[in-house]
């Protein structure tokens, strides 16, 4: 439910309406198959499922009896057995059959569960939470056109807010402390000269810079051995927490990056990324995904140091620079959108 403006519950900790008003990634497609799936969403412990008909549903994974997990039950057709004791839930929550009364399909009107918006787009499955999106997905059309390769990679769950996570992905600064040879030269450090366009709820930018070669063990970009590679990137950082990168080395050789954060709870997420390209469409999805693997580990222990867990969306709490100029712009557009969080806010203002 809501309470002056933040998102609450008995077991959640306070979040911005707003955020309940964007759609947030929950799974790979892949991920969800003929079994319910458990996962958490702005502290909400939620279950997917697909229907018969191969539609994902999304409802609170909890069974309104005793309060079981639902996620530990199974699908049945197109409903949901709780695994407890069989009551049978449809897609809209509502308990269709309660097994252990004389005639079951006699339900009390409150036996209903919280169900959610949910849809697939991209490979992954998409959760509403309130009760209209404030803004669309990104258009990737380049993932919907059949020619270029698709290579789904993680997920990634780090013990850190999806805010930081993000702004990871979008700094240019220490791509050749933190991934020296895959992404960066420590001998080339000062980041290019950019600037940031916001338009409504999208930041956009565009880096041009030098590159380190394709390692021996990771070919993934298109640039030559024989040159010293440059590459342009162009961003659209989507508020809140989803990014659509496309690379490109001057020809016509392109990979396209899709990154999403997943906010699960204040202190976790779960990044997915994929990645599309229309080149070395014979290479196995497994060196793709060991770079993924490589860079994010790289990352993650970096990420998961610092402290607090969430960006500081109030600017004066750390030192910006002229090359965190992304970050500055994130920062003041998250707080321009509502979308913005303080964690003593729970404690000063408590959703009541």
């Amino acid at each position: 439910m809501y309470a002056s403006g933040w998102l609450y519950s008995p077991t959640m900790s306070a979040f911005p309406e707003a955020l309940a008003l964007c759609w947030h990634p929950v799974a790979y497609s892949h991920e969800v198959t003929d079994k319910p799936f458990a996962t958490t969403l702005l502290e909400e412990a939620l279950v997917i499922w697909r229907s018969a008909d191969g539609a994902p549903h999304a409802m609170k994974d909890l069974c309104i009896h005793r309060g079981t997990a639902l996620s530990l039950g199974w699908v049945s057709g197109d409903e949901l057995v709780c695994g407890y004791h069989g009551w049978r839930y449809n897609a809209e929550g509502a308990c269709t059959l309660i097994p252990q009364k004389a005639n079951p399909t006699v339900v009390p009107t409150k036996a209903r569960i919280q169900r959610y918006a949910c849809m697939e787009r991209y490979g992954l499955i998409w959760v509403l939470m309130g009760e209209a999106p404030r803004y669309a997905l990104p258009e990737i059309p380049e993932f919907e056109n059949g020619e270029w390769k698709i290579v789904n990679t993680g997920p990634f769950t780090w013990a850190s807010d999806a805010s930081r996570q993000v702004e990871n992905f979008t700094d240019f600064g220490h791509f050749p402390w933190v991934h020296p040879g895959l992404l960066g030269d420590v001998a080339r450090p000062v980041v290019p000269e950019h600037s940031v366009e916001v338009r409504g709820h999208v930041l956009h930018y565009t880096v041009v810079r030098p590159e380190a070669p394709n390692s021996d063990d990771f070919k993934v970009f298109a640039n030559e051995q024989t040159v010293k590679p440059e590459r342009r990137s162009r961003y659209e950082l989507h508020l809140p927490y989803t990014i659509a990168l496309r690379l490109g080395w001057g020809g016509v050789k392109g990979m396209v990056y899709f990154f999403a954060s997943q906010p699960m709870r204040r202190n976790q997420s779960r990044g997915y990324c994929i990645i599309g390209r229309n080149y070395d469409l014979e290479q196995p999805d497994s060196v793709l995904q060991g770079f993924e693997d490589t860079i994010f580990g790289q990352d993650q222990r970096i990420v998961e140091s610092q402290r607090p867990e969430q960006v500081p969306f109030d600017l004066a709490d750390e030192l910006h620079l002229t090359f965190d100029a992304v970050a500055v712009n994130y920062r003041r557009a998250m707080h321009a959108q509502g979308l913005d969080y303080y964690p003593h806010l729970d404690e000063q203002d408590g959703a009541v």
